[in-house]
């Protein structure tokens, strides 16, 4: 595949102006530029190679040429089934079953999320490594957000911090929540005991998650969740802050008696297109599992 190109209409607004100041005002960093000097990329004036000193005039035509991207060589491409939810030539949305991993780490270097959207790159000739910008947690299910180059993540990572990139979760609760919704704002922390376990501790980082009734079942309760920070285990801490742990989370006093894993569902992303600002909204359904769980429990 060609290398990631953005290309501009410069007009009368932008007149005058040094290409430099152009392009921090859409988001293209320092680091981006020393890339395309050094790694074989390109600002082009209609057609022409210009510096970042070059002045703007309206009605040329600016293309920004980012360098092919190399492959992660400590991960090895892995063929596997993906869900592809949707795909285009900058972002990949793909619904993950539970107990698949995102990434690799140090203990399961393969057999993740990410070494198979790798081979599915192969596949497709493109030279990049993966950028996850939704990540979830082994046994958490449901879709995720990947940037196919390097500075995509960057936009929607900016557009995140802007609210513009959303998820709402689904899970099932240990006991009857009484509200019909609520929020919870309570700082998160390491716990001192636990290089994995968070939980919920004045010295942590602020936290806030909404969330909403869908159903009461017997001895559970089916919430829907928005996330307004994105913190580690966040929604696993809080809900079990409130008291109504999620089923299966035997790490937040959740009991697996009715399912093997925690019982939590990305169900709805929404994103604003980076390059096309155009907004998309996908959605999985809910994993057998979870449906098996509700009508267990009375739903």
């Amino acid at each position: 595949m060609p290398p990631l190109t953005m290309t501009f209409l410069i007009d009368e607004q932008h007149d005058g102006k040094l290409l430099r100041q152009f392009l921090q005002e859409n988001h293209i960093s320092r680091t981006a530029l020393t890339d395309i000097k050094f790694h074989g990329g390109a600002l082009l004036v209609n057609g022409q190679p210009v510096t970042v000193r070059h002045v703007l005039r309206a009605g040329e035509r600016l293309s920004v040429v980012f360098p092919l991207e190399r492959t992660s060589d400590w991960m090895e491409p892995e063929a596997m089934p993906l869900d592809i939810v949707y795909e285009d030539d900058y972002v990949l949305v793909v619904n993950k079953p539970p107990g698949l991993a995102t990434i690799p780490s140090r203990h399961h270097p393969g057999g993740t999320l990410a070494n198979g959207i790798l081979h599915h790159y192969r596949q497709q000739q493109l030279e990049s490594t993966v950028h996850v910008v939704t990540r979830l947690d082994r046994d958490t299910s449901g879709l995720v957000l990947v940037a196919k180059h390097r500075h995509v993540h960057h936009l929607l990572s900016a557009l995140q911090q802007k609210g513009q990139v959303t998820r709402t979760y689904e899970a099932i609760c240990h006991g009857v929540i009484i509200e019909e919704e609520g929020t919870i704002d309570a700082p998160i922390g390491r716990r001192s005991d636990s290089i994995i376990a968070r939980e919920v501790r004045e010295d942590g980082k602020r936290a806030v998650t909404h969330f909403r009734v869908l159903r009461r079942l017997f001895g559970y309760t089916h919430v829907a969740l928005r996330l307004e920070t994105g913190r580690t285990h966040q929604i696993r801490v809080h809900m079990a802050y409130l008291g109504h742990p999620l089923a299966g989370d035997e790490l937040y006093g959740g009991s697996r008696e009715m399912i093997g894993r925690q019982a939590l569902h990305s169900r709805a992303l929404s994103f604003v297109h980076p390059l096309e600002g155009k907004l998309y909204t996908f959605a999985a359904p809910l994993p057998d599992d979870l449906v098996r769980l509700i009508k267990g429990a009375g739903g």
